[in-house]
């Protein structure tokens, strides 16, 4: 049994206090559901409309991408995608002399 479950209505993860699915619930999810990628993505969704009903607040696609946007990707790109990635060479907003 896992500590890193949601902690309702706030929706932290009550092992790390992170948003819920943390990290190490998502690579535990990840472990059991390894041959049924579907039946893990029913089983968040049905936490996506929990949460939406208590965070009406909180933007549609950020719900989706926290919940369950993240199970479609591989794990090694889900593990880079937290890291902060610098921002593209000429979008600064200042003119690059060429």
């Amino acid at each position: 049994m896992t500590t890193h479950g949601p902690v309702l209505p706030i929706w932290s993860c009550g092992g790390c206090d992170l948003p819920w699915p943390c990290p190490m619930r998502r690579r535990e999810l990840r472990a059991e559901y390894a041959d049924a990628p579907v039946s893990l993505a029913l089983y968040l969704g049905g936490y996506l409309v929990q949460a939406a009903e208590d965070m009406p607040w909180a933007p549609a696609g950020a719900l989706h991408r926290r919940f369950v946007g993240w199970t479609r990707q591989p794990a090694e790109v889900q593990q880079r995608s937290t890291a902060t990635v610098p921002a593209e060479p000429g979008r600064s907003g200042f003119h690059q002399a060429g």
